[in-house]
Formats: C-alpha cells, sequence, structure tokens
C-alpha cells in the first residue's frame, strides 16, 4: 500500500511540474553541501519525485557572502517554486523577507524561535519550518569533550560570532559547564580569514589552551583555515561538525547534518501534496554522532582514552 503512494499522488497531479528552489551558504565545489544536496535528492526521490519529469529543482550557491544570498534569494523567489529548502540563519532571514507566502524548510537552524523563523517548535504559524542543529546544552558536552581527550587542557577558547544571538547561547552553556570542570573559557572572535588567524594568534599563546569551535555556517566555509591554525598553535580542538575532522581536526560532536537534509525531503514531499509548513512541527535531531581523529591526536602528544574511542561513531586513523 504504501509503495503506491507517491505514483497515486504523482497521478492525482497530473504529472504538473512542481517546482523545488535550493538556496545553500557555499560555494558550488564545497563537498559538505554537495554531499547534503545530494541526500535530499536521494530521498526525494524514494519518495516517488523523479528530477526533470514530475519536479524540477533550481539550486543556487550563495557562498558564505551577505549580499550574495539576499540576490539568491530574492531570484529564487521571482521563480514562484512551490517550497524553498535551505540551511539556517545566513538564508532564512533573506528569503523570509523576500516572501512570506512561499513554504521554506530549513535544516541546520539551532534556534528558530529565538531567531523569529516560528512561532513556537510544535505550531510553527508561518511559512518556514525544518529542522534544528542541536540543542545549546551541547556546548558544555563540547567543553567535557575537550577536557577528556586533552586532560591538561585548563583553558578553552570559544571561537564564535558575538552578533550571533545563536552563538552568544552556545558560548553560555560552555561557560555553564566551566566551573565544575575547573576549566577556564576565553571568547575567541569569529569573523573574515583574517579577523579568525588574529583571534586564534592572541588566544594560543596561553598555557594549557584548547579550543571549542561553536556552530556556525562562518566556521563551515573556513573549517580548512581554523584547523589549520589548531594544528599550527598544537591546540586541542572540538568541533560541532564531523566535516572539521574530516580535513584533519581533532574530535567532533554533533548533528548528523546529512541526515537533517535526508528528513527535509519528507517535509517538502509533504508540502508539495498540501500540507502547510505552518503545522509542520519544527524537528530537533534525531542521529548524534562523535568523530575522532587519531593521526591528529597522535600528532598532538594525545593518549586518547578507550572509553572515548568506544564510544565514538567513527575513527579515523
Amino acid at each position: 500500500m504504501s509503495a503506491a503512494r507517491p505514483l497515486a499522488a504523482r497521478a492525482q497531479q497530473g504529472e504538473r511540474v512542481r517546482r523545488i528552489g535550493v538556496l545553500n551558504p557555499a560555494a558550488a565545489d564545497d563537498a559538505l553541501f554537495q554531499a547534503r544536496v545530494e541526500a535530499f535528492q536521494q530521498e526525494l526521490t524514494r519518495l516517488g519525485w523523479s528530477i526533470g519529469h514530475n519536479v524540477r529543482i533550481d539550486i543556487r550557491w550563495a557562498t558564505t557572502n551577505a549580499a550574495e544570498i539576499r540576490k539568491q534569494a530574492t531570484e529564487l523567489i521571482a521563480l514562484a517554486p512551490d517550497v524553498i529548502l535551505t540551511a539556517g540563519d545566513s538564508t532564512v532571514p533573506p528569503l523570509l523577507q523576500a516572501t512570506r507566502s512561499v513554504p521554506i524548510v530549513f535544516t541546520v537552524s539551532p534556534d528558530p524561535v529565538g531567531a523569529g523563523y516560528v512561532d513556537s517548535l510544535a505550531r510553527p504559524g508561518g511559512n518556514a519550518t525544518g529542522f534544528m542543529t542541536f540543542e545549546y546544552g551541547m556546548g558544555g558536552k563540547w567543553l567535557e569533550l575537550l577536557k577528556e581527550i586533552a586532560p591538561k587542557v585548563t583553558r578553552a577558547g570559544v571561537l564564535r560570532d558575538s552578533a550571533n544571538p545563536s552563538q552568544a547561547a552556545q558560548f553560555g552553556a560552555i561557560q555553564a559547564a566551566a566551573a565544575s570542570l575547573r576549566m577556564e573559557v576565553v571568547p575567541v572572535n569569529m569573523g573574515e580569514a583574517s579577523v579568525i588567524e588574529q583571534s586564534i594568534d592572541n588566544f594560543a599563546h596561553s598555557p594549557n589552551a584548547g579550543l571549542i569551535v561553536t556552530g556556525s555556517g562562518a566556521a563551515i566555509h573556513h573549517r580548512n583555515l581554523i584547523v589549520a591554525l589548531a594544528a599550527r598553535y598544537k591546540l586541542p580542538a572540538v568541533y560541532f561538525d564531523y566535516a572539521f575532522v574530516a580535513a584533519g581536526g581533532l574530535l567532533s560532536y554533533g548533528a548528523d547534518l546529512v541526515d537533517n537534509y535526508r528528513r527535509a525531503a519528507g517535509y517538502v514531499d509533504r508540502i508539495l501534496k498540501g500540507e502547510k509548513p505552518a503545522n509542520l512541527p519544527v524537528q530537533a535531531p534525531t542521529k548524534y554522532e562523535t568523530i575522532i581523529n587519531l593521526k591528529t591526536a597522535k600528532a598532538l602528544g594525545l593518549e586518547v582514552p578507550q572509553s572515548l574511542i568506544a564510544r565514538a561513531d567513527e575513527v579515523i586513523e
């Protein structure tokens, strides 16, 4: 019965071609976002949609440039899509400024209520809904993992954008966990590449120092630089996404965001079949993963506890 539903839906639509817009805060050659979009498309196909037959997907790679994101958001809305898939804090605001009627499904928003995208998680109420990246309490988990993998670290620099409300909340959660771990927490400014380099350079001369990189699109964009700086200054570092560990970082703990994109296809499917985003609750991640890079640990002179290795979802050697 269930396998026939997509075919029935297509018959009801009379093969009318539906239009999906995708707005990415990344360059077209960004392998991380390519994998996320591919997962979305694969799940969409599994749900019975055939790209080029009964659905068309218009993908925009806007990079992280705010002006380019606004431009691409306006252009996507002008195409009159049936629904738009997008990331989070860098792309949702310009889309909501451009339309309050076209449905928007976001995939990586840390606090959609606080950001004003939805009225509540259970009843979004407007034209946007989607998936969260984590709860702020995860900040304490990042600090615990930093202390576990590098016990000598007593001072943690937290790379964050002070102008981003979600990053301020992440920093607050990390601060709240610091006392029980006998750790000092210091903010480290996020910005363009030159700002990141200067900020980490200033912090890195502290004794017994380590680094926590909080979740943001800018951090993802500059991940290779951040990982390189952590290696240069021999800073044990904990990241929010596996992409950093794949690039040579030490350890990450966070949601499986490829899975968020896969689940987002289900919401896009439901919207194309007539459901309203206002009635689709915002969902938290269902899969979290711990990734460890043993090669990086060895370069830093760290002996990774077997208990941590046993809990890891993936170990890079």
